[in-house]
């Protein structure tokens, strides 16, 4: 055989190897995609992103149009596996009608199913807690020391639109189990006096009558703390622009913050660390450096030893729920 026809053997050989993945993030505000390759063992590299208006579209499949309208490097068909991860509980393994998402998503809908080839879909932060696994998790920036407990659970939670909780457990040949959970609409505890009149305030300014995780550690959050201990209405965003060492909002915010943390830490015994991911945490760091944040976490008059043992980290990288994504589609295409 020529040297030239052995060579384009060879090359052939090395694209075949290669696997494309899809891996989406649908959230309440931004839909975000990406295209990945991986040969299933080392190589593990993000190709290209793309970042779409969730709002802007009418439903899911209009959302894929725009992708396919757009300059993405991958067409959705080409894809050998897409893993779609989801702001809301996955029913009946395909189906997902997301809290803060005016459509459904449904890959049993054939105009859904025809897209792709092989098509996953999964809580977004169960993709944050594989993203843990990923090389995003693996130079996530480390908030409060510990010692990490080989095989020992891993908790995942984080704040944006919602605050989301996840936990990655490890099986058996190297692979991981993440768990999802919708543990942030469990109601937030409240302790002292000035407390519960927050939690008064709430419900008369928005007309919730159930405070939730959600509504309080998110950015909504920020807006209603801060309108509460200074008598201003203003946007999450704005509240954080004017955070100062010295911030009451902030103080309050990095309290509730690691209370919540404390609290998911202790039911998932996460001996495998604690990670934080999400917008609000990677967007104003300072409310898990601030010293009431690690206060609160260690704040059990039973566990507190416990609970110095855990390490807690930050992703902060905006895509770590891609790179979760992508991370689940390898270990299904391994499988086959």
């Amino acid at each position: 055989m020529r040297l030239e026809a052995i060579c384009t053997v060879i090359k052939h050989g090395i694209q075949n190897a290669m696997k494309t993945i899809l891996a989406a993030d649908i959230g309440g505000t931004n839909s975000r995609f990406a295209h990945f390759q991986t040969d299933l063992k080392t190589t593990f590299t993000l190709v290209d992103t793309i970042w779409l208006s969730t709002t802007g579209a009418d439903s899911f499949v209009q959302l894929l149009e725009q992708l396919r309208s757009s300059s993405f490097s991958l067409p959705a068909s080409e894809a050998d596996i897409a893993v779609i991860a989801v702001a809301g509980p996955v029913e009946r393994g395909s189906y997902c009608a997301p809290p803060y998402i005016s459509w459904d998503i449904d890959l049993a809908r054939e105009e859904v199913s025809n897209t792709f080839q092989q098509a996953a879909l999964i809580n977004d932060f169960v993709a944050q807690a594989y993203a843990c696994r990923s090389p995003v998790g693996k130079s996530a920036r480390n908030i409060l020391p510990g010692e990490i407990i080989a095989g020992g659970t891993v908790g995942v939670l984080g704040a944006g639109t919602a605050l989301g909780k996840a936990t990655l457990v490890p099986v058996s040949s190297g692979e991981f189990l993440a768990l999802p959970s919708e543990g942030g609409h469990g109601y937030f505890p409240f302790l002292s006096k000035q407390e519960f009149a927050f939690q008064k305030f709430y419900r008369e300014k928005s007309g919730q009558n159930h405070v939730t995780g959600n509504l309080v550690v998110s950015g909504r959050g920020l807006r209603y703390l801060h309108w509460f201990l200074a008598g201003e209405e203003l946007t999450p965003q704005e509240v954080t622009a004017r955070f100062t060492h010295t911030s009451e909002t902030l103080a309050w915010a990095a309290k509730f913050y690691g209370r919540a943390c404390r609290d998911f830490a202790l039911e998932v015994l996460a001996r495998g660390g604690l990670y934080i991911a999400g917008g609000v945490a990677a967007r104003t760091p300072e409310i898990l450096t601030h010293d009431l944040f690690r206060s609160e976490f260690l704040d059990s008059p039973t566990m507190g030893h416990l609970l110095a043992t855990m390490p807690v980290f930050l992703m902060d990288d905006q895509d770590s729920g891609l790179w979760g994504a992508a991370f689940h589609a390898q270990q299904i295409l391994r499988k086959r």
